[in-house]
């Protein structure tokens, strides 16, 4: 089994430049923001064949240990059909049944029920802003108490969201 030490983002390939973006937050000194990139193992090019594509992501997914959804008013949609790469990324995610933060890209600090993929409304899960250091915090601390909660007798589901305390003591 592969050491799961990689954060998976999901997203609709019309929100690529806030992937995007999340790498330069990522690569710039000065912004204390940093990710193990799944998406930087076995590169598929956008020629590839589809089912070349689906098998790499699915390798991708096997060494993720928490994945975060970029939510936006195509995220839903998207994934609901199964003939998009994002369908098959949010199956993956259920199906493993990995730690998701849903990062919602207008900004919202509340929980948009729908905007979430359906097929993962009832997962544990916390929502969170488009603001590294809130996303930070998320991979920091939610992937213990997903852990946590799998683990206990009567696990939580669904999504929640960090109250603004937390978002305060941040400075957001």
């Amino acid at each position: 089994m592969a050491y799961r030490n990689k954060t998976y983002v999901a997203f609709a390939s019309e929100d690529i430049h806030c992937y995007r973006l999340m790498e330069a937050w990522r690569d710039n000194a000065n912004i204390g923001f940093n990710f193990f990139d799944a998406h930087d193992i076995n590169v598929a090019l956008d020629t590839s064949h589809p089912d070349t594509i689906r098998r790499r992501l699915g390798e991708r997914l096997s060494n993720t240990k928490q994945t975060v959804v970029l939510l936006s008013n195509t995220t839903r949609p998207k994934a609901a059909r199964p003939s998009t790469f994002l369908y098959y990324e949010i199956e993956a995610i259920r199906r493993r049944n990995l730690p998701v933060i849903f990062v919602d890209l207008n900004g919202s600090r509340e929980i948009q029920s729908a905007r979430l993929p359906a097929t993962l409304g009832d997962h544990y899960s916390i929502s969170v802003s488009f603001q590294p250091a809130i996303i930070k915090y998320a991979l920091d601390e939610y992937v213990p108490a997903f852990l946590n909660n799998v683990a206990a007798p009567h696990p939580k589901t669904g999504p929640y969201q960090y109250k603004e305390s937390v978002y305060r003591q941040l400075g957001l």
